[in-house]
């Protein structure tokens, strides 16, 4: 597995987490909060949410089959976009997962490379 598979999914995982936090500040202010002026602001911020979450499922399908997981373990990689936080915590434990079959494939000790 090239390195370039894991940064495209790490760089999608935070930044889908990011905005699911900001999303998720944004609708405590507009409906329990009552504040003013964030109705634009959540419209913005789930837009761009949903359609980066879009890119975020391909980059983490991509890398999930890569790296031969199972479907339980994939299907929870993929989810994580939807729950505050999760992302940053699934993102640092499939990092941790991945980066020994990348260097793997650098040795030249995989079976992919024979």
């Amino acid at each position: 597995m090239k390195k370039s598979v894991l940064t495209r999914y790490r760089v999608m995982a935070y930044v889908t987490a990011v905005l699911l936090i900001v999303l998720t500040v944004g609708v405590i202010g507009k409906r329990l909060l009552h504040l003013d002026g964030f109705d634009g602001f959540v419209s913005v911020i789930g837009i761009a949410h949903g359609w980066l979450y879009v890119i975020y499922l391909v980059f983490a399908f991509d890398v999930g089959t890569k790296a031969k997981m199972s479907l339980g373990r994939l299907a929870w990689v993929l989810l994580a976009g939807t729950v505050p936080t999760a992302a940053f915590f699934v993102e640092r434990k499939v990092t941790r997962e991945v980066e020994p079959l990348i260097a793997k494939d650098k040795t030249g000790t995989s079976p992919a490379a024979a």
